[in-house]
């Protein structure tokens, strides 16, 4: 009798379980965030079209038509960078300097199925690889950011210096290009001399359908000047496994003869039988299981968890139960915990992460956003933008607050007027705790160092 009551006790708590899961949506993650705002959210849909001009084979004549009047003028095109001329170091990438915006920005384009070098760079991220400025890094993708860095930080610098210091420098990037531009800007801001001394304030980067990148104590710590768009239930921001465990899972379970061999190394005519995404409903449905028994404070205290960057834009556009797309909503938020943990199982898992259609999504939903924001002439508006840029000061303050009261490892402590009052702006090693000494010292590291340790050219024979 206690037998079968086990029985159905664990087959009751599957069933819910499975029913969780299955009637999860994208629009869940975000359902607490406040909405965003017109003035906010306005640069998003013409940073898109930057990007998707990098995939264009001719910027006079593009193969997607200009949504909204976004429409890229090549005139303003400085450089246009393939794949020939970064040798795999990086993705393909343009500088474009738009006079009407005041901005210098940086567009890089994301993941080519055909290329294996894009493929090396996602790989190249083994937990806990790599440790830069007091967090952990994607250690492939902040290679290719330093490499970008030393390529065009002269022109860069050169384009600010001579349009005058109120430009902005934007870096922004679709899928793996996110993700480069994410690192790329923690550089920036962190080696500003490298661009002529520019402000802090007017660095941006925005990371579309990122993958995850920094860990979670850096993911706050730059969401000032870091803001990620994700179009309702994008997979890639979603992703905690390791990228490389992925890639080898999709391919290598039913196609080698063992898990552990590389997919580059194997011969596919071998089993023509099979197709190579054969295995990707089991490894999603392996992801989901794996997150979902993880308990949320382990995942927190997991200083080597990568997490999508920066302030989150959450386009919504579906819900449960309800046929077809709905005008879409934008949401916006710098959550610290339950900050895109599961993978959504929806059949726009995958289209949801397409470029094109990211843009289609926020141009709709900047659209709706000014026509809320349209008053009379003589009604003030609800909420000022001054007021409005104070809120999302606070916001990150709370968000790194909370981080220290959740005891996130390295997360960045405020300092109160007190504290400043209290401790001197400068101090030596022997005023710092043990911990944080030792730590500083050894992971913020100088340019010079950081560029020797990741470009010093292999070692032959090994």
């Amino acid at each position: 009798m206690s037998v079968c009551c086990v029985g159905c006790f664990v087959g009751l708590g599957c069933l819910r379980w499975g029913w969780k899961r299955c009637t999860h949506t994208g629009a869940d993650d975000s359902a607490s965030w406040p909405p965003a705002t017109a003035d906010e959210f306005e640069p998003v849909p013409h940073l898109c079209r930057l990007t998707l001009a990098v995939y264009e084979e001719d910027l006079h004549h593009p193969q997607f038509p200009p949504l909204g009047g976004y429409r890229l003028n090549p005139d303003f095109v400085v450089k246009r960078v393939t794949y020939e001329q970064t040798l795999g170091h990086a993705p393909p990438y343009l500088i474009y300097l738009d006079h009407n915006r005041r901005e210098i920005v940086m567009a890089i384009r994301g993941l080519n199925l055909k290329k294996e070098s894009d493929y090396e760079m996602l790989w190249d991220n083994r937990l806990g690889k790599h440790m830069f400025d007091g967090g952990y890094v994607h250690h492939g993708l902040l290679k290719s950011a330093v490499w970008l860095l030393n390529q065009e930080s002269e022109e860069l610098q050169r384009l600010w210096v001579e349009n005058g210091s109120c430009y902005k420098m934007v870096f922004v990037g679709h899928s793996l290009g996110a993700g480069v531009a994410t690192l790329l800007t923690v550089l920036v801001v962190n080696h500003r001399d490298m661009l002529g001394g520019i402000a802090r304030e007017l660095v941006k980067c925005y990371a579309i359908a990122p993958t995850r990148c920094l860990s979670l104590n850096l993911a706050l710590k730059y969401a000032d000047v870091i803001y990620s768009i994700v179009l309702q239930d994008d997979f890639l921001p979603r992703t905690s496994t390791p990228l490389e465990d992925i890639f080898e899972s999709i391919f290598c379970p039913l196609l080698a003869p063992s898990c552990g061999e590389k997919v580059k190394d194997y011969d596919f005519s071998l089993k023509p039988g099979l197709h190579a995404f054969d295995s990707l409903p089991c490894l999603l449905l392996m992801v989901c299981m794996k997150d979902t028994f993880v308990s949320e404070e382990k995942k927190l205290s997991d200083p080597r968890r990568l997490y999508a960057p920066g302030r989150m834009y959450h386009i919504v556009e579906r819900k449960f139960c309800r046929c077809g797309r709905y005008p879409p909503e934008v949401r916006t938020a710098i959550p610290v915990d339950g900050r895109f943990e599961h993978i959504i199982l929806s059949c726009n898992a995958t289209s949801d992460h397409a470029i094109i259609w990211i843009e289609r999504e926020a141009q709709k939903a900047l659209e709706l956003l000014k026509e809320k924001s349209c008053e009379h002439v003589t009604t003030p508006p609800k909420v000022q933008k001054f007021d409005r840029l104070q809120s999302i000061e606070k916001e990150h303050k709370d968000a790194l607050q909370r981080a220290v009261s959740l005891k996130i490892p390295h997360a960045v402590r405020i300092m109160t007027t007190d504290d400043e009052e209290k401790e001197p702006l400068t101090k030596t090693s022997q005023e710092l705790p043990d911990d944080l000494c030792e730590e500083d010292i050894k992971n913020r590291v100088n340019w010079n160092d950081l560029v020797e340790k990741l470009l010093r050219p292999p070692i032959s024979g090994k």
